[in-house]
């Protein structure tokens, strides 16, 4: 990068892309400020120059705008765990709105019928499952556990995260002072967190294995901390707690539906339990799900989705294409005593025409994709002729792609469409949409 790129700039901003970053406009080229604010001065350095933009790095705010406000996080803006801490809760509901109505105008095509309120609770200690980079490095004399910063790929040097559920918001310091001491320090990478309802893990990534001294080291640590600490020296199914005892699965309960659901550390979980809660809540409702309907939950992971609707409707058949997942969830079934639930394993990525399951139709879908969304069922609709359908999606774009699908060829109805905010302080957006058909 050329060296006038390197110094520091002072610019207006004049506008804000839909995750937070202000935008600059200087010798004719934008330049995206992530933490800056529309009608701000502020000082900023570039950090990479693209074609079309610069990205910078803020350094100073030199006139605030009325909406900033004081991050509570003492690592933000080094931090590139959270993007928005600086303006209130409010205001980032009402910056994701915004995406979510760009995205399904502009991509889609399509407009609700009625927006629903942003489904919100707690802001702060929600996060229940992430994944911690770990380094150890020589220059700093100890271990950094963290997010990786916002502008490079470095650990974070942080000593608590104010969005990790409890209790490991503050174990960040514990963790880089047991991992310093470990004769291993250089060669454990990451760790992945998960709070449940009755325990935490600690998923230790080991690309040697430890020595009987860290052994007893991390034994300690489990015991000072009541978390469980597990070892993963290879792919997923090497993960192994410590000290197995007869302590049981993980889990979460979802009292309103008489569920309570079982994991493993590493499974996907929605990562704000509060919410997951109030999600499923209002999906159901939205699905208007009774006794005489059949429902078909795609993407249905452990059941999160499908155990639920169980206790509302006749029959629900759950697809999941992960073997391990179906496995878990046909077992929650099992621990539930639910027994109008049954699972398969399939690829929705590709869907062929002439899947079972996709012949044998149903009343109500519940659609909750990955990033990449579901193309390939939306384009077999037609074979499976819901009457609703509820989409939610941790992905704007791929929503609006596949709404406009059942809207424009499908003649889907999409009666309405809002937020959910799982990731508070992220530029995160979830969102719910539904669908309806007419007879």
């Amino acid at each position: 990068m050329a060296g006038k790129s390197r110094e520091p700039e002072t610019a207006r901003i004049q506008a804000a892309t839909h995750d937070g970053r202000g935008i600059a406009a200087t010798d004719g080229k934008k330049v995206f400020v992530a933490g800056a604010l529309v009608g701000e001065t502020v000082r900023f350095v570039r950090r990479k120059r693209r074609r079309k933009f610069d990205e910078a790095e803020l350094l100073d705010v030199i006139e605030p705008s009325p909406e900033r406000v004081e991050p509570r996080c003492a690592a933000y803006g080094r931090c590139g765990g959270c993007s928005l801490q600086h303006v209130s809760p409010e205001r980032q509901r009402a910056i994701k709105a915004e995406t979510l109505k760009d995205n399904l105008e502009r991509i889609g095509r399509v407009t609700p019928q009625r927006w629903l309120e942003p489904l919100a609770g707690e802001p702060w200690l929600y996060r229940r499952r992430a994944r911690l980079a770990v380094k150890s490095v020589a220059a700093k004399g100890r271990v950094l556990v963290g997010f990786r910063e916002r502008h490079a790929a470095f650990v974070t040097d942080m000593q608590r995260c104010e969005v990790l559920a409890e209790p490991v918001d503050s174990l960040i310091e514990p963790l880089s002072d047991l991992i310093g001491s470990l004769s291993i320090a250089s060669r454990l990478p990451q760790i992945e967190v998960a709070v449940a309802d009755n325990a935490t893990a600690l998923v230790f990534r080991v690309l040697d294995a430890p020595s009987a001294a860290d052994r007893e080291r991390l034994r300690q640590f489990s015991e000072t901390f009541a978390v469980r600490v597990c070892l993963q020296p290879g792919g997923l199914d090497s993960i192994a707690e410590l000290a197995p005892g007869d302590s049981g699965p993980l889990t979460y309960a979802l009292p309103e539906f008489d569920v309570t659901l079982a994991f493993e550390p590493a499974d996907f979980v929605q990562v704000n339990g509060d919410i997951n809660r109030r999600m499923l809540r209002l999906a159901i409702e939205l699905l208007e799900v009774g006794p005489e309907h059949k429902v078909l939950d795609l993407f249905c992971g452990i059941g999160n989705f499908s155990l639920p609707l169980a206790r509302r409707s006749g029959e629900v058949l759950g697809i999941e294409g992960e073997a391990s997942l179906v496995r878990r969830a046909s077992a929650n079934a099992t621990r539930n005593g639910i027994r109008n639930a049954r699972f398969e394993c399939a690829d929705l990525a590709q869907v062929r025409g002439n899947e079972s399951w996709l012949g044998a139709g149903c009343d109500r879908l519940l659609l909750d994709p990955a990033r990449s969304g579901a193309e390939a069922v939306v384009a077999q609709i037609g074979k499976l002729d819901p009457e609703r359908i509820v989409y939610v999606s941790c992905h704007p774009g791929t929503l609006a792609r596949d709404a406009g699908v059942l809207v424009h060829d499908a003649a889907y109805t999409l009666e309405a469409a809002g937020i959910i905010d799982m990731f508070p302080h992220t530029a995160h957006v979830e969102s719910i949409a539904v669908f309806s058909k007419a007879n």
